[in-house]
């Protein structure tokens, strides 16, 4: 008996939607958005309801983040550290808005 693989098409990169970053498939999120909510503690119901995804969606999100867990952090950490950047000069500049 032969093993048929199946893919799991719900993850895609397309070069001209967010620079080639993988997305769910029809829409513009990323596999990182959804993940950098995620490990902040967002629930698999709210990052559903708020981005309108399905569970499946989701899940599909997290497990490829977990089969490329390595460089996805390392884009999250870029990301990271690249916010801080902006933030630091934008309050040297006297540009970043103070709440409250």
């Amino acid at each position: 008996m032969s093993t048929t693989v199946l893919s799991i098409d719900t993850i895609v990169s397309n070069p001209d939607i967010r620079g080639g970053q993988p997305t769910v498939a029809g829409r513009s999120i990323t596999v990182s958005d959804l993940v950098a909510r995620y490990l902040r503690g967002v629930s698999l119901e709210d990052l559903a309801s708020n981005f309108d995804l399905t569970f499946g969606q989701v899940h599909a999100a997290l497990a490829y983040y977990y089969m490329h867990k390595q460089e996805i952090d390392e884009e999250l950490h870029r990301d990271l550290e690249t916010a801080n950047r902006v933030k630091t000069e934008l309050e040297k500049q006297g540009k970043l808005g103070r709440l409250g």
